[in-house]
């Protein structure tokens, strides 16, 4: 068997399978049931709350992963593009907090 054989085959043996019409129906009600949470939340006395912006966020969070893991098919491909994916956007969220944090500093005028 060549190399590239051996790797093809290799390739095949880490694939898994896809989810099924069922799962992604369980995927989507959850996204809708989180959605309208937090619509909800939204409309609640709760929007008072030092709380609310940090539970938006955590909920707009889960929905990230979820869409990210299900519907761009990341759960499934090789562990490399998910180490990518995870990585890049750690990155991106630390530069993001850095620049807050430095701009929320300066006083201008």
């Amino acid at each position: 068997m060549s190399d590239s054989a051996a790797i093809v085959d290799r390739a095949h043996a880490d694939h898994k399978a896809h989810p099924t019409w069922k799962q992604y129906k369980w995927v989507a009600l959850w996204l809708t049931v989180i959605t309208a949470v937090e619509v909800w939340v939204y409309y609640t006395p709760f929007r008072e709350s030092p709380l609310f912006a940090p539970t938006l966020l955590a909920m707009s969070a889960a929905k990230f992963a979820i869409v990210v893991m299900f519907y761009m098919h990341l759960k499934y491909d090789h562990w490399v593009f998910r180490r990518l994916f995870v990585g890049s956007l750690v990155a991106a969220m630390g530069i993001l907090m850095a620049l807050l944090f430095l701009f929320s500093k300066l006083k201008i005028g």
